[in-house]
């Protein structure tokens, strides 16, 4: 037996009070998701561009390096965080104790 039956049902403002409410939340989480899928789109598409500019910066680090005798910084730096991320993932992937 529904309660209605038994009390008086809700008023039409109630009721679209009710489902307004409902609305405004169900576009405020469409909102939600469709900025959170434009902040993945535009982190995704830059991805390329970054890598681009990054291997530029690479080569003209090595051009400045070779006309100035001084040694790629950048590189030797550059090695040892490779090495620490690797290891850091390979203990995350393993699950190896730290």
């Amino acid at each position: 037996m529904h309660a209605y039956l038994i009390t008086a049902k809700p008023g039409r403002w109630h009721r679209a009070a009710v489902w307004a409410g409902r609305w405004a939340l169900r576009a405020l989480a469409l909102t939600v998701m469709v900025a959170l899928g434009a902040v993945v789109f535009v982190v995704r598409s830059a991805r390329p561009v970054i890598n681009y500019l990054a291997t530029r910066a690479a080569w003209l680090e090595l051009w400045a390096a070779s006309v100035t005798g001084i040694g790629p910084v950048g590189a030797a730096v550059g090695s040892g965080l490779t090495d620490e991320f690797v290891r850091e993932f390979h203990k995350a992937r393993t699950g190896a104790p730290a």
